[in-house]
């Protein structure tokens, strides 16, 4: 407990060097390209064209049936709604993972804790995201799903979002800075997640047990909460108690186990330089 209480303190006391951090790693990353930061929003928009294509064209995927006594919505408004998120999820548990490692040559030249590097690359990413959820709103609201009461909830669940990806980060920068194979297995694990996950289609088409257990996924909530809110459904988080419970519990353990192992292995991570 002391760990993360220690952890906790180190991200409220430099908040502002995070948001400097933050923005000055998103402008170098995309110094070099003729487009700039541009292309941080050309390659989701691609991949979103890519699988809309595949799934809703291809294979003709009809309207997707998203609550009883509802109007389905088109697949092309359902996919968006669930992958601009994953595509903050996945940027950031990647770039988060080595955020550590890569940066070791500078670690002697710090002067702020370590327990901030993974939070500001996933703050890079949450700019991103920010700029993908207002142009979904825009389509949305060109597409009749109008902006609704049921919004506000996307604060909060941009907030849980936020602190499971930095208690993922801190395991895996930790892990992957020790064992650099760490990286590489996340990568694959998170590709096949994708496909697990109910982004590209509905978890209502499998069978018990199946949705249960796949919804022991955290990303399950946190899309889910996403539509419900973009479509205007419902509360998801307080219609849906037990799940947040589950949710916030899981992101605590993790948390914990995160700010035990930064804390502790922190000291010698030059040492795997």
């Amino acid at each position: 407990m002391k760990s993360a209480i220690k952890i906790v303190k180190e991200q409220i006391e430099h908040f502002y060097l995070i948001r400097r951090l933050s923005l000055y790693e998103l402008k170098s990353k995309n110094r070099s390209n003729y487009l700039g930061m541009a292309w941080e929003l050309i390659n989701p928009l691609i991949q979103i064209l890519i699988y809309w294509f595949v799934f809703g064209s291809i294979r003709q995927r009809n309207d997707v049936d998203i609550a009883p006594g509802m109007d389905a919505v088109p697949f092309i408004n359902w996919l968006l709604a669930g992958f601009i998120l994953w595509i903050f999820f996945y940027q950031s548990t990647i770039q988060g993972s080595k955020s550590i490692y890569s940066r070791l040559r500078m670690l002697s030249k710090m002067n702020f804790p370590m327990s901030v590097i993974p939070n500001f690359v996933i703050f890079s990413q949450f700019y991103i995201h920010l700029i993908m959820l207002t142009i979904t709103i825009i389509i949305f609201n060109f597409t009749g799903y109008y902006i609704n009461i049921y919004y506000l909830q996307l604060l909060y669940f941009i907030f849980a979002t936020f602190c499971l990806l930095f208690a993922i980060s801190l395991i895996t920068s930790t892990l992957s800075t020790i064992i650099r194979d760490v990286h590489m297995f996340l990568n694959a694990t998170l590709r096949m997640l994708l496909y697990l996950s109910p982004i590209l289609w509905q978890i209502t088409i499998l069978a018990d047990p199946l949705p249960t257990i796949l919804k022991a996924n955290p990303l399950y909530y946190l899309i889910e909460g996403y539509r419900s809110a973009l479509f205007g459904l419902d509360w998801y988080f307080i219609d849906h108690w037990e799940y947040t419970l589950y949710f916030w519990g899981l992101v605590l353990v993790l948390f914990l186990i995160g700010s035990i192992l930064h804390v502790k292995f922190r000291r010698h991570f030059i040492d795997y330089l």
